[in-house]
């Protein structure tokens, strides 16, 4: 009976790490819509200042602090503020399909910074799936980057940022607490966007511009901010119900639902070369969660042995 139930908490965690996988391309393509009236920069901060706002009730309810390492936790809410500013200011030129099977090198990068950060050892089989799964990246990009120029590289730079974000998590979730890193993120990444946009505006960067938002502006940032705070708590519960192993493959998803979005919404629809570029990104992310969740279970026979 016991067994049951926990499989059936993992089923649904399961389903929810689904939905949050459908829900999550959306932010990214309100961004895209968005991106022609008002600034990259303007829609990330928009984002963050309204999930601020859309958790700071619960935060009070808790009566909880931010807890320690500050330090971290600015870092941390800065990273994410930059990843998001990275991935809008992408996705105002690429295609949607194609910003996110760049970004999708992220679980590759997470792979080596945690062998570099968090001491965790990388065989030469993980090694070479990462090279492979860059490869793809790079089949993606290079017709992007002949067209667009430079900002087909940004999802590289959004992963790069998740990734230290992920990794600053995996430091902190031990002595911290969930829903107040949540808070902090919020809060330090707007604050981070806010100091980005005087300065950008200032020297005049287009990603930076500053205007003052419309009514309807201000509206979408608040229904961008809301999905974008489901899809966050509802990646929380699936964690808390089923193993990261488990999870993992299902972000893939996110792939299927930023196309199909992509193409209901812009027309926009990858050619063969990028799916080519796609399928070599997918399989060698899906080997590294493999190879992490054998090396866990080998792991855990070891110490039953002892």
């Amino acid at each position: 009976m016991e067994k049951q139930k926990q499989g059936g908490l993992v089923e649904v965690g399961m389903m929810l790490m689904i939905l949050s996988m459908f829900m999550a391309p959306v932010v990214g393509t309100m961004g895209k819509w968005m991106s022609s009236s008002i600034s990259a920069g303007e829609i990330a901060w928009g984002r963050f200042f309204f999930q601020f706002i859309f958790l700071l009730p619960f935060a009070i309810a808790a009566r909880r602090g931010m807890g320690p390492h500050i330090g971290l936790q600015i870092l941390r809410g800065a990273l994410m503020a930059l990843a998001t500013l990275l991935f809008f200011a992408a996705v105002r030129v690429l295609p949607l399909a194609d910003a996110m099977a760049i970004f999708f090198v992220e679980p590759l990068i997470l792979t080596i910074m945690s062998s570099y950060f968090l001491g965790e050892t990388i065989g030469w089989r993980r090694w070479t799936a990462i090279l492979v799964g860059f490869s793809g990246a790079l089949i993606v990009i290079q017709p992007s980057y002949r067209v667009f120029g430079l900002e087909a590289v940004f999802p590289i730079g959004t992963a790069f940022c998740l990734a230290g974000y992920l990794v600053l998590t995996r430091r902190l979730v031990v002595k911290g607490d969930a829903l107040m890193l949540q808070v902090s993120s919020s809060l330090f990444g707007c604050l981070t966007l806010a100091l980005a946009l005087v300065v950008g505006h200032t020297l005049e960067f287009e990603t930076l511009t500053l205007t003052w938002p419309t009514s309807f502006q201000w509206s979408y940032f608040a229904i961008m901010a809301a999905i974008a705070t489901v899809v966050h708590l509802l990646i929380v519960y699936a964690f808390r119900l089923a193993r990261a192993s488990i999870l993992a493959p299902f972000q893939y998803i996110e792939i299927i639902s930023a196309t199909t979005l992509g193409f209901f919404v812009f027309g926009e629809f990858p050619d063969s070369e990028k799916w080519l570029g796609i399928l070599v990104i997918i399989v060698s992310g899906l080997y590294v969660y493999h190879r992490e969740r054998t090396l866990a279970r080998d792991n855990e026979s070891e110490k039953v042995k002892i």
